[in-house]
Formats: structure tokens, C-alpha cells, sequence
């Protein structure tokens, strides 16, 4: 019989498990170094493979017209990530969390549905540049790299198992791979400079009223691909794996690096978006090839250039972008989820259920485009990654607007609230995001019609459908806005009423026992308990196998008959010590077993202990404790064992009935 370590408990620390876990040296150039981390895991999020697809759509297709796009983006990025470090580290709440304490309970629901979206639509980006990463490396089947990138799950699990500097490390790495690959693939292009400048300045395309449509659209979706919402509630909690001193003085030093931090990793993530963008401007714009898929794109940069490397280099950085990317798909759902609904799920079912939700969609892709070509395949593929950024943009001003709002209060932020001229750059940022969203939903609404009635059919499902969907998201969105400014929450709120404190007497005790030795600490305390309320001690061990569960107590194999004896030398030993005892088995499945034998007994309290799996081991046998939880109406103790602490058993004894 096996319990798990892990709690339904709402979490009151962000990213729990790794939470102050990282030791800041008092002085000199190691303390820098400890805070260095977190931007970069967040930065990868400003060049997965999402990026690829819409910075080499627009160098192809508008040249350098839209490279001011990506420096309005990085500076986009370069204001508001520190935002998110400061409401982090001032306040230790993560933007999930703020947003769960200061909005209605059906807005947070809200707010969280279009996070999750916004988290489904990266690992989307994420699975599509690995497939096809995969698929230009070696050759394979894109059915096989949905395989492939559906299993990077249980190594991301291993890795995170190592503590969060690991992380950081290895996505450095990645992002060095990235980095390195296109400074070679610059070298090969051999931009004209002054061209690349130039790019710097505002404009669209405005050749005719379609082109202008078309970049308006491919800019909107480099803006949902830099600027990430989903990164924005995720470095509010990295800040915090930080161990820094928790005074004024000490979270403005933890300001100060984390900005210094965010400085390097962000503009060296733009380094990489404008490196693509050069690069497609100038192996396909000016050779007049306007690339349609990353497939093309990797078969282009060889013809042109006349190197099987430029090719390589780039499917290489393709396929680090990817896993670099997913290296923070996770920890970012884990602060959503935690933060929003404070529902705590296994690190890998979470992982799972957000990749099957990226997965479906490019599975679905590749089937309709299975009997077509390779590049019908390649470009239904670039199509969802362009639009899986778009989805990304729809969700960011639901994620900036809170985030400047509670960073601008000062009663929250205390000295840490943004300053005037912070707030003057800030609000018209979020103005800007939401005016390009609403300008992207009028137009690709009037796209869709228009091939709608191209094909026959009647515009008006597009307005009918698509329609109320905006307005219910505008709508949304004005709450968002104006609701912290109607709910003028007091300084000091009122205090709630002390709760009434009923007498508690519990007549009957149950403990699940494993009688292997590691009972000690777990007997000592429901034996404590048992003692206070003078009530009946009920030990429980349930008989595990196929035999067991098939037969009952019928069951006549040797280890039922021995832990038959063992459960009643424990009972006369327990008795001995002057508490009332009634040992019981249960036979098969052990959480259905203790939920009968409690119901069965009468039971007030269910005390079971935990022990300490790791990985595998508690992915196969942690299994007990949330059904308990789930399916009982009783108080149930979970007492973490001494053995899972790496204590010794109290006494020192080999089994449990040594020492009650």
C-alpha cells in the first residue's frame, strides 16, 4: 500500500518546489551570476519557432518595411517584463495570483480560459518547428515528430527534477546554439547595412489595399510572437526562486539585477529575431522568392548560397528553438493554473494535457494534408504557426493591462509602484497592443467573408459567428480595464469575523499501515491523537495482488497469512500501551480499500503517511492520497515519514509496532 507525497492543498508560494531555492552570495560578481537566469528562460518564448514563421514570412514577402515592428516589440518587451519582476518580487505574488486576489472569481475564470488558450497556442508553435526540425535534419515522417515531441515530456521532467538553475543552464545552451547558428548564417548573407537602418522606420505596405492588409496582418502576429503573454506571468514567479533578502533594501537590489538580467537575455532574443528577418530579406526578398513554409525556406538557403551548412545551421537552430521553447511551456502553465484556480496537478499530467492540446490541431493539419504534397503539408503548417501567434496577440492585452494596473497601485506596490513617466510609457503600450488587435479581428473578419463568398457561401456566418466572439472579448476586456479603478479597495480592508471554534472530539482513529518498517513515525502520531481523545485506534493494512483482489480474505497466499499475524501483534502491542485497538485488512486496491474500510468503521479521522517516491516510482505508486481526498468526508492527516526525510524510524526499530 503506497500514499502520495503530493498536496490538493491551494499553494501559497509561487512555483512552490523551487521557490527561494537559489542562495544570492552577499557581494562581488557570483551574486550577479545567481540572478542571472530567469530572463533567459523567459526569453526563449521571443524566438520559438512561432517567430520563425512570421519574421521569415514578412523579410520574404515586405523586405525590411517591417523590422521596426520587431525593435517596437523589444521595446514592448524591455518595459513590461521588469513590470513583472516587480510584482513579483514586491509583492511575492505572481501575475496569476494578483489577478485570482483583485478581480471577481468568474473574471479570474475568464482570465484564466484565455491563458491557457495563449499557453496551448506556444506549445503549438513549439510542436510545429520541431516536426518540421526533425523532418529537415533527418528525414522523418512529421507523424513521427508529433511522436517525438510528444515524449520530450518525460526528458523536460527530468530536468526539472534537478532544481531550476539546470534549467537555466541547459536553455542557455540552446539559446547559444541559436545565437551562434545565425551569426554564421549572417556571415553567408552579407546584408546591405544601410538597408537594414532603414527598416527601422514605421510603415506598412501600402502598394494597394491588400498588401497593406496582408502586413498589417503578418505585423500583428510578430507582435503576438515577441511579445509573449504568457511570459509575463512567468518571470513574476521566476523572480521569486531568488533567496534575497526580504527588506526594502533587499528587493531593490533584486530589482536592479533582474533589470540587468532582462536587459542582456531580451535584446539578445531581438538579436535573433532581426538576424531571421535579415536573413529571409536577403536570401529570398531580393531573389525574388517569397517564402511560403520553413520547409522552402531551408531548401532556399542552400540553392542560394551554394552550402549544404547554411541549411543545416538553420534547421539545427530550428530544432533548439523548439526545445528551448518547451523547457518553459510547463512552469508557465504551472503558475496559471496554481495561480488562477490553485489546482495543483503532477508535472507530467499538466505537461501531457498542454501538449496533446498542440498536438490535435497539427495532427489534424497533416492528416487533411496527407495525400497532397510535401509543401501543401509544409505550408498548412506555417499556416497554423502563423496563426497560433496571432491567438497569442488576441490574449496579450488581457495579460498587460492588469499587469500595469496593479504595478501602478501604489498601496500594493508600496515604493515599487511605477512612477509617473513609467505610467506614461506603459498605458500607451497597452493602447497600442489593443488597437492593432482590434484592427487584426475587422480585417480578418472581411478576409474570411470574402473567400467565404469567393467559394459560394454566405458572408454572414463569419459575421454572425466571429462577430459575437469579439464583442465578448472587448466586452471582457473593458471590465478588465475599468474594474480596478470602480473597486476602490480600502487600505486596510475590513477584517473578516473570527470563525466560531466548535469542540472537536474524534471517537475513532484509522492509520494505514504499510508493516515494512516505515509505520514508526506515522503510528507515533495517530497514537498521540488516539491518547487525546481517548478514542479507538483502527490500523489498516490493505493486501495488495491480483489474489488478494479477486479472492478477499479468502485469500490463502503467504503474504496475506503473514500480514494477518502482524496485523494483530501490532493490535496487542498497541493494546499494551494503554490504547483501545482493532486491526483490520482490506484486500485489492489500496485508496478504494481504506475509502470502504473507513466508511465501514465508522471513522473520524484517517491518518496515512507518505514516503517519499521519486520520479518513476511515484508516477507507478502515488496513487492514494488524492482519491482520499476526493472521495472522503472525513478530515484526512497525511504525515510525511521520516525514512522520506532521510530520518531515522523513531527507535530505530525494524517495524512499526516497536514504537506506537
Amino acid at each position: 500500500m503506497t500514499t502520495e507525497s503530493h498536496s490538493l492543498n491551494p499553494p501559497t508560494l509561487s512555483l512552490e518546489e523551487i521557490h527561494g531555492s537559489v542562495p544570492i552570495p552577499p557581494r562581488g560578481w557570483r551574486r550577479l551570476l545567481a540572478f542571472t537566469g530567469p530572463a533567459f528562460l523567459v526569453s526563449v518564448g521571443y524566438m520559438d519557432p512561432g517567430n520563425w514563421g512570421t519574421d521569415i514570412e514578412a523579410g520574404s514577402k515586405f523586405g525590411y518595411q517591417l523590422m521596426w515592428i520587431l525593435l517596437l516589440s523589444n521595446a514592448m518587451a524591455i518595459l513590461l517584463q521588469p513590470l513583472a519582476v516587480r510584482l513579483g518580487i514586491a509583492t511575492g505574488k505572481d501575475l496569476a495570483q494578483a489577478c485570482r486576489a483583485n478581480y471577481p472569481r468568474s473574471m479570474g475564470a475568464v482570465l484564466w480560459v484565455l491563458c491557457e488558450i495563449a499557453i496551448a497556442a506556444c506549445d503549438l508553435a513549439e510542436v510545429i518547428g520541431t516536426v518540421i526540425a526533425l523532418n529537415l535534419l533527418f528525414g522523418l515522417p512529421y507523424l513521427w515528430g508529433l511522436v517525438i515531441a510528444a515524449a520530450d515530456t518525460f526528458v523536460l521532467l527530468a530536468l526539472q527534477k534537478h532544481g531550476v538553475r539546470l534549467l537555466e543552464w541547459v536553455t542557455l545552451g540552446l539559446i547559444l546554439v541559436i545565437g551562434g547558428s545565425f551569426c554564421i548564417e549572417i556571415v553567408f548573407a552579407q546584408p546591405v547595412w544601410t538597408d537594414v537602418v532603414k527598416g527601422f522606420l514605421p510603415g506598412l505596405d501600402t502598394t494597394n489595399p491588400e498588401r497593406f492588409k496582408d502586413s498589417l496582418y503578418v505585423a500583428i502576429g510578430m507582435l503576438g510572437a515577441t511579445v509573449m503573454p504568457h511570459n509575463l506571468y512567468l518571470h513574476s514567479a521566476l523572480v521569486q526562486t531568488r533567496s534575497f533578502t526580504q527588506t526594502p533594501a533587499g528587493k531593490r537590489l533584486a530589482c536592479r539585477f533582474n533589470l540587468y538580467d532582462s536587459m542582456l537575455a531580451l535584446n539578445g532574443a531581438f538579436f535573433v529575431n532581426a538576424a531571421i528577418l535579415i536573413l529571409s530579406v536577403s536570401t529570398f526578398f531580393v531573389h525574388g522568392h517569397e517564402v511560403e513554409t520553413l520547409g522552402e525556406a531551408h531548401r532556399l538557403l542552400g540553392a542560394v548560397w551554394g552550402t549544404a551548412a547554411a541549411s543545416a545551421l538553420f534547421a539545427v537552430a530550428l530544432l533548439a528553438s523548439g526545445q528551448s521553447s518547451t523547457l518553459t511551456g510547463t512552469l508557465a502553465g504551472q503558475v496559471v493554473m496554481e495561480g488562477f484556480v490553485h489546482l495543483r496537478l503532477r508535472p507530467w499530467v499538466r505537461r501531457l494535457v498542454t501538449r496533446l492540446l498542440a498536438i490535435v490541431p497539427a495532427l489534424f493539419v497533416i492528416a487533411l494534408t496527407g495525400h497532397g504534397s510535401a509543401a501543401e503539408a509544409d505550408q498548412g503548417l506555417l499556416a497554423l504557426l502563423v496563426l497560433s501567434q496571432v491567438v497569442l496577440s488576441f490574449q496579450l492585452p488581457f495579460a498587460i493591462i492588469p499587469l500595469v494596473h496593479f504595478t501602478s497601485d501604489r498601496r500594493r506596490m508600496g515604493e515599487f509602484a511605477n512612477g509617473g513617466w513609467l505610467k506614461a510609457l506603459a498605458w500607451p503600450c497597452a493602447v497600442i497592443v489593443v488597437g492593432l488587435n482590434a484592427a487584426l479581428i475587422v480585417l480578418q473578419m472581411d478576409k474570411w467573408a470574402a473567400d467565404l463568398a469567393a467559394g459560394g457561401g454566405n458572408p454572414f456566418w463569419i459575421y454572425g459567428t466571429v462577430g459575437p466572439v469579439a464583442l465578448a472579448l472587448a466586452a471582457s476586456l473593458a471590465w478588465v480595464t475599468v474594474y480596478p479603478w470602480l473597486a476602490r479597495r480600502e487600505e486596510a480592508p475590513r477584517a473578516a469575523p473570527l470563525p466560531a471554534l466548535p469542540p472537536v472530539r474524534y471517537q475513532r482513529i484509522g492509520v494505514a499501515v504499510e508493516l515494512e518498517g516505515t509505520d514508526d513515525y506515522v503510528l507515533a502520531q495517530a497514537a498521540e491523537l488516539a491518547r487525546i481523545h481517548q478514542a479507538q485506534l483502527v490500523p489498516i493494512h490493505v493486501v495488495e495482488g491480483f489474489g488478494a483482489a479477486f479472492h478477499g480474505p479468502a485469500t490463502d497466499a503467504a503474504e496475506s497469512r503473514s500480514d494477518r499475524v502482524r496485523i494483530r501483534e501490532l493490535a496487542d502491542h498497541l493494546q499494551r500501551h494503554g490504547l483501545t485497538v482493532r486491526g483490520v485488512l482490506g484486500y485489492g486496491q489500496p485508496a478504494d480499500e481504506l475509502i470502504r474500510i473507513a466508511q465501514e468503521q465508522h471513522l473520524d479521522l484517517l491518518v496515512v503517511g507518505s514516503h517519499g517516491h521519486r520520479f518513476l516510482a511515484d508516477l507507478a505508486l502515488g496513487q492514494t492520497v488524492a482519491p482520499l481526498l476526493h472521495r472522503l468526508h472525513i478530515p484526512v492527516l497525511v504525515v510525511p515519514s521520516r525514512q522520506a526525510h532521510g530520518l531515522p524510524p523513531v527507535g530505530g526499530g525494524r517495524d512499526a509496532q516497536k514504537t506506537p
